[in-house]
């Protein structure tokens, strides 16, 4: 055999389905097999691959036993020639394993390669190539010289910086998300070692490979997408111990007593750094703007206040003791009442923010209304500084959010404008999985993946797209992962860099359309919302929607009877809903599909209604677990709405 694909998985279904689907269009034509060890996830992701992928080797772990435990588990019973380490948040090209096995063939003394990486938005990732982290390459990476000189030599070389991101290169560190390796070489050098539980198993092992005899080669003929931020966000504490950790554990084991030392206290000092920039992160992500709000509201009293008394009164007229106790008091209100109203929230909400305000001047006039006669300095104040805080609270967090900062940004008002690349039947699964998704939208137009047009709605074909992008300028990119290939999605995002475009990709029979708007933040998913059907109130609550359809339905049919096909299965379906035997909607597949699903009578319509005929029992099943998994309300009554004539069914 002559590649072993290992994927290591923990929590990220719907990565890995997507990575999978392109894993086996890149193992066409070439003698292969694909081993996944799941750690232990809780997401499905096991049910996913002996559903949909019942031919790949799946190992089962009881527990997270880590990425390098994992991966050597796998190892053991790989019998390519070569391995493939491959992290479950990737996508690769059609084409990329057999460049690599061509690449690799040629060089005997190769023993180790990796390829280029783009994040989520088709930027670079410079962890494509690295150097080894001696105590000074360290030591600019932790301190932030490698960011200032991105392109030095001495400053940047823990990412190569001085090396072009766009011809081969042979380097001494490779990353673990995609290392491709001669078994022959891991039979030298020893396989991952399992002191490592997540990052710094990738350095070890290029290192020892490489001190072993053979050569690593960064290869940039080939591209894959790197989502990353899955399993740690970058920026918390947890991410800072494992990855600095993980340095400590190197330098043990490979520098020199002198140079461990140096070293270890690079390490130490970057761990308390690092620590403490990670808490003050999060404490001005919580604290700032309550602090902003505070300095203005106070700033407006401190204005308003000299106003007030020229207009209305003589200076003198609020005391010493009006400024010192009773303005605070009205700011701490507005400020708690602006919380409650989740006005403090990521994203922020200028409705909220205006309803707390609103809340906070409420509760306040209430307040003023309650005090002694003498505690009553002006309630004309109130309301001035209320239009003050209104006015300025707000015009701030626009400005602060055109600062483009995540911690700034505004909740989305206006409707997030998308283009999808796709043909028509896919496109019409991909729009109803959109409506499904109840994301506030606007579907702008088609591209067609090919140099077809097949309708109007279709704005452009594929070699059109830059025109098409330029000139209606879309918030997002949607692309088709079954009618465009992953090579061309991977172009398109590369040529497309620097538009202010997202990118997302709806795989084949999925039900998720996956993207990344940052490399360091969790990717974005659309997905069918929200809460699960097991809990005793929707059980209530479905129940009563039911009666209630049931009835209404009666009640109005001598004027609706003409809208339905059946009148006659109409009658009967609101008799036995009313009895309890059957509900409006059910399973698409028959209950012993699945013993996990909560029990549902028949139902008169399914979760798979707005998608038949094209699905099959198996899709069936699989929407019938994301409904019961993610049950909502309003996602009943939006299918007993659209599909209305079928209610006599």
């Amino acid at each position: 055999m002559k590649l072993s694909v290992i994927i290591v998985n923990y929590n990220v279904k719907h990565f890995l389905e997507q990575c999978l689907y392109s894993v086996e269009k890149a193992l066409t034509a070439i003698d292969g097999e694909i081993i996944v060890v799941d750690n232990n996830s809780v997401d499905g992701s096991c049910r996913m691959l002996r559903q949909k992928f019942p031919s790949i080797h799946l190992i089962e772990n009881s527990e997270n036993t880590g990425f390098s435990k994992a991966n050597n588990q796998a190892i053991r019973i790989a019998r390519g020639e070569y391995v493939l380490l491959l992290n479950p948040d990737t996508l690769v090209e059609a084409d990329c394993f057999s460049k690599c096995l061509s690449f690799m063939d040629d060089r005997p003394d190769a023993g180790a390669m990796g390829v280029k990486m783009i994040d989520g938005n088709g930027r670079y990732l410079p962890e494509s190539k690295r150097g080894l982290p001696t105590p000074w390459v360290a030591f600019c990476k932790i301190f932030g010289l490698t960011s200032l000189f991105p392109k030095s030599k001495k400053f940047a070389y823990y990412y190569l910086g001085h090396l072009s991101a766009d011809s081969i290169q042979e380097v001494e560190v490779l990353a673990g998300a995609f290392m491709f390796m001669r078994q022959s070489a891991l039979k030298k050098s020893g396989l991952l070692d399992e002191t490592f539980f997540m990052y710094g198993e990738d350095i070890d092992l290029s290192y020892r490979i490489s001190q072993s005899g053979f050569r690593n080669f960064y290869f940039p003929e080939t591209t894959i997408i790197h989502y990353k931020g899955e399993s740690t966000k970058k920026g918390s504490l947890n991410y800072v111990k494992l990855f600095y950790n993980a340095m400590l554990i190197f330098s043990e084991k490979h520098f020199s007593n002198r140079h461990n030392k140096l070293f270890n206290l690079a390490i130490k000092l970057a761990i308390y750094f690092k620590a403490f920039l990670s808490v003050f992160n999060n404490l001005s992500r919580v604290l700032l703007y309550p602090l902003i709000d505070a300095l203005l509201i106070m700033l407006g009293f401190s204005v308003l206040i000299p106003f007030w008394e020229h207009i209305q009164f003589e200076p003198g007229h609020f005391p010493p003791l009006f400024t010192q106790y009773i303005v605070p008091g009205y700011v701490l209100i507005w400020l708690i009442c602006i919380g409650l109203s989740k006005g403090y929230t990521n994203p922020v909400s200028l409705k909220r923010l205006i309803r707390g305000i609103l809340a906070g001047t409420i509760v306040i006039s209430l307040v003023y209304s309650f005090l002694d006669e003498s505690w009553r300095f002006s309630r004309a104040l109130i309301f001035l500084t209320f239009g003050w805080t209104l006015l300025t609270l707000t015009i701030t967090r626009i400005l602060l959010s055109k600062t483009g900062r995540a911690n700034f940004r505004l909740q989305e008002t206006q409707a997030k404008r998308i283009i999808l690349m796709a043909g028509t039947v896919e496109a019409d699964r991909i729009r109803k999985l959109l409506q499904l998704s109840q994301s506030h939208i606007e579907l702008i137009g088609l591209i067609s993946p090919n140099d077809q047009l097949p309708d109007g709605q279709y704005l452009g074909r594929n070699n059109q797209i830059r025109e098409v992008i330029d000139i209606h300028k879309p918030d997002e990119l949607i692309f088709s992962g079954k009618d465009v290939p992953s090579g061309q999605i991977i172009d398109y995002m590369l040529d497309l860099n620097g538009r202010n475009l997202a990118f997302k990709i709806a795989p084949q029979e999925s039900f998720t359309i996956i993207g990344s708007n940052s490399p360091n933040s969790n990717s974005e998913l659309y997905q069918l919302k929200a809460s699960p059907l097991s809990t005793r109130m929707n059980r209530i609550l479905k129940r009563w929607l039911d009666v209630k359809v049931a009835c209404v339905l009666l009640f109005l049919y001598p004027l609706l009877f003409s809208t339905f096909k059946n009148r006659r299965g109409l009658r009967q379906n609101c008799v036995d809903i009313i009895r309890g035997h059957k509900t409006w909607v059910g399973y698409g597949c028959p209950a012993e599909s699945d013993p996990h699903l909560p029990t549902l009578k028949p139902g008169v319509l399914s979760p798979s209604s707005p998608f038949e005929p094209s699905f099959d029992e198996a899709k069936k099943l699989e929407n019938d677990r994301l409904y019961a998994k993610n049950y909502r309300l309003l996602n009943d009554l939006e299918l007993i709405v659209r599909n209305w004539k079928n209610l006599g069914r």
